[in-house]
């Protein structure tokens, strides 16, 4: 049986079927994962450990020798993911408070559009990108939780965390990058968790959301999961292809909704109580946002990567034409000059 490639054929398929898989699980046999030992240690309550595991491997991917063109694209991503999802939250509280509108409050759309999957991001970019945008993703790790999501509420004066809780989300990927720079053998072995990793990620990160939960969100719940597609996905290509100098398929790549930002507002609310009161329908509605984005993103981004493609060998062809045009009218002035 060609397990393996069947779900590749899928955009991201490797990790959003895993996903999808624990969610019917979780919807449909809730008890099934909970039947103790390494089973519900590994399927059901290994999120925060498998995270971090792929944290670490992520950071070790990073090669200081080649740091320029990797660190220069994860901080453009990260940066336009974060500002993106940081505006939209600071006015939707602006204008119409902690209750947001449509059902949407700032806590779950900061929370939801500045998290962006990982994953997903380097599941594409190894398809779409080279090892520079798939060494991008430790950069982008740093949105793999509530790491940005409290920096956005405390900027904003929407609550106050801890600096612990904030540091604490990046060890795993700082030490990852350590060890991977003093020891390139420790890289290569650790490298090999960015490929082993995501269907586990998925399961887990799956068997933790509940379709019924989803349903509940309403529309509230599909609207902030579209929002995050077409304000971090269709927005950031446009963007950072403007910046790239050429349409870049990447850009879309983070259109996403962290698995883990399910977890955002307990986390937010633990640290801050006040949005307590907010955390249940944030809960519900980041899970909607984070099954429908983890299956539009993947088919966007499949989309645009052609549209680059052609767009790409058009241009380059037309630039390329354009430059040895220059180059012989150079040549002729020279040679008439002389």
């Amino acid at each position: 049986m060609n397990i393996l490639g069947t779900m590749k054929r899928f955009p991201a398929g490797v990790m959003v079927i895993p996903l999808l898989t624990g969610c019917l699980i979780n919807t449909f046999f809730p008890h099934l994962l909970e039947i103790g030992g390494f089973t519900t240690g590994l399927f059901k309550k290994g999120v925060p450990t498998l995270i971090g595991l792929f944290l670490f491997c992520s950071g070790a991917t990073i090669d200081v020798k080649m740091a320029g063109a990797t660190i220069k694209k994860g901080v453009i991503l990260t940066l336009l993911k974060f500002l993106i999802g940081f505006g939209m939250g600071i006015m939707l509280n602006r204008f119409f408070g902690e209750a947001g509108i449509l059902g949407l409050a700032p806590l779950a759309v900061i929370g939801a559009v500045t998290n962006s999957n990982g994953v997903i991001y380097a599941t594409l970019a190894g398809e779409y990108g080279d090892e520079t945008d798939v060494g991008a993703t430790s950069i982008l790790a740093l949105n793999d939780g509530p790491f940005f999501t409290m920096i956005a509420l405390g900027a904003a004066g929407m609550g106050t965390f801890p600096i612990t809780d904030i540091v604490a989300s990046i060890i795993p990927m700082v030490i990852g990058f350590i060890i991977g720079n003093l020891d390139h053998e420790w890289r290569k072995t650790l490298a090999t968790g960015m490929v082993l990793l995501p269907p586990f990620n998925g399961f887990a990160l799956g068997a933790g959301m509940n379709f019924k939960n989803i349903l509940n969100a309403g529309i509230s719940g599909v609207a902030l999961g579209l929002i995050t597609v077409f304000a971090t996905g269709v927005l950031t290509f446009v963007i950072y292809s403007l910046i790239r100098r050429k349409a870049d398929p990447m850009g879309a790549a983070i259109g996403t909704t962290a698995g883990v930002a399910t977890t955002t507002p307990l986390v937010v609310a633990e640290a801050d109580p006040s949005f307590q009161p907010q955390v249940e329908t944030a809960i519900a509605q980041t899970a909607a946002a984070v099954v429908i984005t983890a299956v539009l993103c993947p088919l966007l981004v499949s989309v645009v990567a052609k549209i680059s493609k052609k767009w790409n060998e058009k241009y380059l062809k037309e630039s390329s034409r354009v430059d040895n045009l220059d180059l012989e009218l150079n040549n002729e002035v020279v040679e008439d000059g002389i």
